[in-house]
This record gives C-alpha cells, structure tokens and sequence, in this order.
C-alpha cells in the first residue's frame, strides 16, 4: 500500500505514460514529460508495426526524449535489440509544427525507416501528445504521418525507383546459389538491392547464404515474388522478404522503407497504383501501398506491447 504525501509536502505530478515526477521542476518546455537535466525516466515502449495482433508485424522501439547524443541512442538501440529504434524529439513541435525523428539499428544510425515511424506516429496518437498529420524531421526529410478514418495510419514517404542492374562487383549467379533460386529479375534501389524470384512459395522457403547478402552493396537485399495470379479482394499482390545483415539485421520482419521500392516495380508489373505488400517473415505483417507521383503512401496497423522507463541517462553513457 503507497504512503499518503507528509503534512505540507508538494504533490507529485504525472508525466505521459506513467510515472511520477518531482514538484518545484520546470517542464514546460519538455513535451516528454522529463525535465532537462534531471534524473528522471523517459518512455521507452515497444509497438509491434504493420500489424493488429501483438507478436506479429515488426517491433520497434520508440523512445520519447529530446536527447541529441548519438552514443547514447546507439547504447540503448542495442540494448532493445530490435530491428530498429526510434528515438521521437518532440521539444520543437509547438514552434516547428515538426517532430524530430532518428532511427537506429542495434549497430547503425539508418536514413529512413517505415516501420519504426508507423510505431512512433502510433504512440502519439494513441497518447494525445500530437495532432494529426504529423510532419516528422528526419534524415530523409520530412515524413507525414497521418491517421485514417477508418483505423490504421498512413506514411507519406518518398518513392524509391528501382533501376535493372546488378550491385558492383557481382553476378547474378552469386544471388542465384546465395538464396538457392532461380533470379528473374535484379535491381538496384536507393538503398537496397531488389531480387525477383519465380514463386511465393519460394519466398516463404527461403533460407539463404548470409554471408554473401552481407557482402551486397547497400543497406539490404530484399527478395519478392507475384502472390497470386488473380488474387480475392484484400489479398496480397506481391510477396517480400528483407534481409539486412550489413547493418545487424540478418531479417526484418516487415520492412515499410523497402516497399517504397516494391511499390513502383510491381506496380509497373500489375498495372496498378494501388497494391497489397506481405512480409513472409516467420512474424509476419502487410503493408498497403499507393504511388502517388514522386511519393508513396504506405498503410498500417500498430499495437503498443509495452510502455516502460529508460532509467539510463545521455550523460551516464
């Protein structure tokens, strides 16, 4: 049972997502809910992305500070140990009307990450602490975040157009015995090399040589097939797997960032802007995809697994 406050003693008030906060300290000008400077925790959660079930889709990190220590991120990216983690600056938000964004592998900062800023744009939305759209600052420029209608949110993100061509250095004989398929198409996207291959079965058998996808110039290799020949409504048009070791992910569960490249190659293929992307990771996940010009609406579910306190602060690491 908590013990009542002594006689004449401040009371205690409540940052976001739980957890008391010292009287008499300046924090208005913190949208996280610790002060600058303190001993305070700030909100880790975990957000499975690109799903509705907890367990499914890919989980990411989300850590609410206004922390601007790269070392720091990279120490507590690597004690999450998920694909990625994204580490949401809201102190500009009121000025700004932006809300600053970086992602970080267990091993790397990354450019661009969809799933992990599906998971972000959930949390502030399901915490009050944003409006919709969100417009988030990042490496890649700004990202819109936007919840729709109907449940789910959708990222405006920029289309990656993948060029016929193989990675520097390589044969396509090499992609061929690395993931024992047969290729029917290679590309080189921004930053990923895209890998067709005769079925979905295969896609989903798939147990390839990592040692050689390390090797591949770029961040990943990802490897798709055609689902269907004439789908049911709703169901998925193409089929994916993404495979990262390079930058410490031997495989993404469901990789946003990679269908802004997916989105236009199967769209040129199928005739249509508007697609149906599954991730055939053991875990599992959709995306919706919509080219639109030079940009690209990726659609998702996300579901919050778990809201904590990262007790570690940028000055301690």
């Amino acid at each position: 049972m908590s013990q009542p406050p002594e006689v004449g003693a401040a009371p205690e008030t409540t940052r976001p997502g739980g957890g008391a906060v010292s009287p008499g300290v300046d924090r208005s000008d913190c949208p996280s809910g610790v002060p600058h400077g303190t001993m305070e925790a700030v909100q880790l959660l975990l957000v499975d992305a690109f799903t509705s079930s907890p367990f499914t889709g890919n989980p990411a990190g989300v850590c609410l500070t206004d922390a601007d220590d790269a070392a720091w991120m990279q120490a507590v990216a690597a004690e999450v140990n998920v694909s990625e983690t994204a580490f949401v600056d809201l102190s500009s938000l009121a000025t700004t009307g932006e809300v600053g964004l970086r992602w970080f592998t267990p091993t790397v900062e990354v450019e661009i990450c969809g799933h992990a800023t599906l998971a972000s744009a959930h949390v502030l939305f399901e915490q009050g602490l944003a409006e919709s759209p969100i417009a988030f600052r990042t490496a890649s420029g700004v990202l819109r975040a936007e919840a729709l209608p109907g449940g789910g949110i959708q990222l405006d993100f920029p289309v990656d157009e993948p060029v016929s061509a193989l990675p520097d250095g390589h044969l396509a004989d090499e992609f061929a015995d690395a993931l024992g398929a047969a290729i029917v198409e290679i590309a080189r996207c921004r930053y990923d090399v895209l890998v067709e291959i005769p079925s979905a079965a295969e896609v989903r058998d798939l147990e390839p040589d990592l040692s050689v996808l390390r090797a591949a110039s770029g961040r990943g290799v990802i490897v798709t097939a055609r689902a269907e020949e004439d789908p049911a409504p709703g169901a998925p048009d193409f089929v994916s797997r993404f495979f990262a070791p390079a930058v410490g992910i031997d495989e993404d569960p469901v990789t946003g960032s990679a269908h802004c490249c997916l989105a236009p190659y199967w769209s040129s293929r199928l005739g249509r802007d508007r697609l149906i992307g599954a991730q055939l990771s053991p875990r599992g996940g959709e995306v919706g995809v919509e080219l639109a010009g030079e940009r690209v609406y990726l659609r998702g579910d996300a579901v919050t697994v778990s809201r904590g306190e990262l007790l570690a602060e940028a000055t301690k690491i």
